[in-house]
């Protein structure tokens, strides 16, 4: 049965029909929540939270794509824990996702894969660490759109769609994102690929 007809039936209340969207679109819903609340009860409740908002709200889905729809609901779950937590979340990079986007020499996984890297697991570790250091420094709607873009690999007009933001929006917090990693980054520069402390240099 095909993804239309399977919501159609949702709307109309059809349990079975929501479940098996459940099934195909759990995992994703769970990796953004668990990038942007850091650790795995936070974001087990925030996709169970995401999945009940969107059973009771599935009347106002209007078409479009339904994963943006779902990832905006959960997005719109974990801020709204972290609003009452006032606190930054954690961001694990443990286990980064292949990145399948826009390539361009300043997304975050390029950081981490660009040049020759370390040549050790242990300073592969630390670099890591260094860089989820900086990611957590940034605000959260930078971070946001890191994780959609760079670790997530959705495109620029999805990850809209998710923030609910123009396109010149996500290209803007994108752009100053990445460039508040690289500054960031530059104290941990002994760390970084050398092609990538090569083009820093250019840029000087």
């Amino acid at each position: 049965m095909d993804e239309t007809t399977l919501i159609r039936q949702a709307q109309r209340g059809d349990l079975e029909a929501f479940n098996r969207l459940v099934i195909v679109y759990q995992t994703q819903v769970y990796n953004l929540a668990y990038r942007l609340m850091g650790d795995q009860a936070s974001a087990e409740d925030a996709t169970q939270e995401a999945f009940i908002s969107a059973f009771r709200g599935l009347r106002g889905y209007r078409g479009g794509s339904f994963r943006a729809w779902l990832l905006r609901i959960v997005r719109n779950a974990c801020y709204d824990e972290f609003r009452r937590r006032q606190r930054r979340p954690v961001t694990s990079l443990e286990e980064l996702s292949p990145f399948n986007g826009d390539t361009t020499p300043d997304s975050l996984v390029e950081l981490i894969h660009q040049g020759e890297g370390p040549e050790t697991a242990a300073e592969d570790a630390e670099l890591r660490r260094a860089i989820e250091d900086c990611l957590n420094r940034l605000p959260l709607d930078f971070r946001t759109i890191a994780v959609l873009v760079d670790l997530q690999g959705y495109d620029y007009r999805e990850a809209a769609m998710v923030i609910g933001k123009p396109l010149g929006t996500v290209k803007s917090r994108l752009a100053r994102a990445r460039a508040r990693l690289r500054d960031c980054l530059q104290a941990y520069r002994e760390l970084l690929p050398i092609a990538f402390r090569l083009e820093d240099e250019t840029r000087k």
